[in-house]
């Protein structure tokens, strides 16, 4: 049986959102307008929140497309928690008509937490920016590994 090779999706454009789902605060990333860097930009809580509250940042900051980090196991596995975020994910996509795409945000929270750590000492406040930092990470992977393709 021949190989099937899956193309790459190709990159939605140089604006992107980052989102980092989670079952109470979802942290949230942009990238600059030429799609290189990505910066943290907010924490939503859930519980003064909504999902259609986090699908109108799309709009507030004109994006190309959403990146969503894809919570996976070591092992590459999907779980309990990635059904979950492609559950939130699809509850967003239906008030936006930008692509989402998932990517893998193993160790972004980790890499995050290490980043605070240095320079933020308190636990409480650490917690507080993790999960906007978290999306920063996972966007800025997303960006390293999609370059934008000169037109």
């Amino acid at each position: 049986m021949p190989r099937q090779y899956r193309r790459k999706p190709r990159r939605p454009g140089p604006k992107l959102l980052g989102l980092d789902l989670g079952e109470r605060r979802i942290g949230v990333a942009v990238s600059d307008d030429t799609g290189v860097i990505a910066s943290p930009v907010r924490i939503i809580d859930l519980k003064r929140a909504t999902l259609e509250d986090v699908a109108n940042l799309a709009g507030e900051f004109k994006v190309d497309g959403i990146i969503v980090g894809l919570p996976k196991g070591m092992s590459g596995d999907e779980g309990f928690q990635a059904r979950e975020t492609r559950a939130m994910a699809a509850e967003i996509e239906a008030f936006v008509s930008v692509p989402i795409i998932f990517w893998d945000e193993r160790l972004s929270s980790y890499i995050a937490d290490q980043a605070l750590s240095a320079r933020v000492k308190s636990p409480r406040e650490r917690r507080k920016q993790l999960d906007a930092i978290a999306a920063a990470v996972t966007l800025q992977s997303y960006l390293d590994a999609n370059p934008l393709e000169h037109q």
